[in-house]
């Protein structure tokens, strides 16, 4: 499983051929490993982790939303061209995920966590699940354009209505109802309406991104201190002391721009904003984000993972895309750092983790779940950089 011919020599970290070098470490290595570890050929889902040597780890229980990222990476790199042997992936991923976690139990909605063997662990109805199953279900439908898919998109979506709508605004945690509330699974769900309206072109998700657009303006976002907040009581009045996430402030940048993009609605100075706030938080040495901190832009957490690095650089990309000017040296910059920190692992197409602040690693296994941070920076690497 470890990897050896790929090496910083051969393959370079320059910042001109940095996207050059992160497809090549996607599609021939990180697709392949995936489609082969990734996957469990006698009980069906994809493993929630590899090992240190990058084998399969069959023992671990599933969470849905893995089920859904993988889901995602393999259709979106079939539907670009740029692993074809996804689209046969993702469709049988697909119907693992309805066949095991949607109403094991007979209650609508897709339950928490499987057991390796596709039983129920956890039937929590959890709102950041739901939001990963829509992108999924979306990406399989843009390659697909399946009748079946659809319907099932149409599902989901009444469930969230009908269950999952808070009166408050947004959507509740999940059922059971839990505080604190959050602003992740609002942030991947309005992900999900902008993915649902590029797949399907109907304007009732250019609507609801709308909706959730203006639930970050109004109570996720603290347009005095420039900080988006995490944490909220029931009402969404916000718990201090603010806790910053500034993976997060990145996440929404791009996001941002992909909800301009559809809407034609301006959202450079909340962009700028929270650029600006994430960069607060970087470590000296390597440049690259904390994994949290305070409004004042003190260090909560001195820990790096690897999926706030895939975020600052998707805000640069989409900054460059936007035309400011040097964004796109930034976001090359960014890649490199991924590269060099996270991305040189002795299992070619795997990842590190998370850091501490004296740079050791600080989990042995390669988890799925960055997969979907990595591919959706690179693929936006290459569509806006290229």
């Amino acid at each position: 499983m470890i990897g050896t011919g790929m090496t910083e020599t051969t393959i370079g970290s320059d910042s001109q051929d940095i996207v050059k070098v992160l497809r090549t470490l996607t599609v021939e290595h990180s697709l392949p490993l995936w489609s082969r570890e990734g996957w469990d050929p006698s009980r069906g889902g994809f493993v929630e982790q590899l090992d240190i040597e990058g084998g399969a780890d069959y023992q671990a229980p599933r969470r849905v939303r893995v089920q859904a990222r993988q889901i995602y990476c393999f259709a979106k790199a079939a539907q670009i061209g740029w692993y074809p042997e996804g689209r046969e992936i993702a469709i049988k991923g697909l119907d693992y995920l309805l066949a095991k976690a949607k109403s094991p139990d007979g209650r609508p909605g897709f339950v928490h966590l499987l057991d390796p063997d596709g039983s129920t662990m956890n039937a929590t109805r959890d709102s950041y699940d739901h939001a990963f199953v829509l992108l999924a279900l979306s990406t399989v439908y843009r390659l697909s354009h399946d009748a079946q898919v659809r319907e099932e998109i149409e599902s989901l979506l009444n469930f969230l209505d009908a269950d999952l709508r808070s009166r408050h605004g947004g959507f509740i945690e999940g059922i059971p109802a839990t505080l604190p509330r959050r602003q992740n699974p609002q942030m991947h769900l309005f992900e999900a309406m902008i993915a649902t309206f590029d797949a399907t072109g109907d304007p009732v998700y250019q609507s609801r991104a709308g909706e959730l657009f203006g639930l970050f303006i109004a109570n996720l976002y603290d347009a005095q201190r420039q900080v988006l907040g995490e944490y909220f009581e029931d009402d969404w009045s916000k718990i201090e002391p603010v806790c910053v996430e500034p993976g997060h402030q990145a996440e929404w940048v791009w996001l941002l721009k992909g909800f301009e993009r559809i809407t034609n609605c301006p959202t450079g100075r909340h962009r700028a904003e929270l650029l600006a706030s994430a960069l607060r938080f970087r470590d000296d040495v390597t440049g690259c984000l904390f994994d949290e901190g305070n409004v004042d832009g003190s260090i909560r957490k001195v820990t790096r993972r690897c999926w706030p690095q895939t975020e600052i650089a998707k805000a640069w990309i989409a900054q460059a895309e936007a035309g400011e000017q040097g964004a796109a040296d930034e976001a090359r910059n960014a890649l490199v750092r991924l590269y060099r920190h996270y991305l040189r692992h002795p299992v070619l197409g795997g990842w590190y983790d998370q850091f501490d602040r004296d740079n050791r690693s600080l989990v042995e296994s390669i988890p799925a779940s960055s997969f979907y941070h990595v591919l959706c920076a690179v693929t936006e690497a290459e569509r806006v950089l290229s």
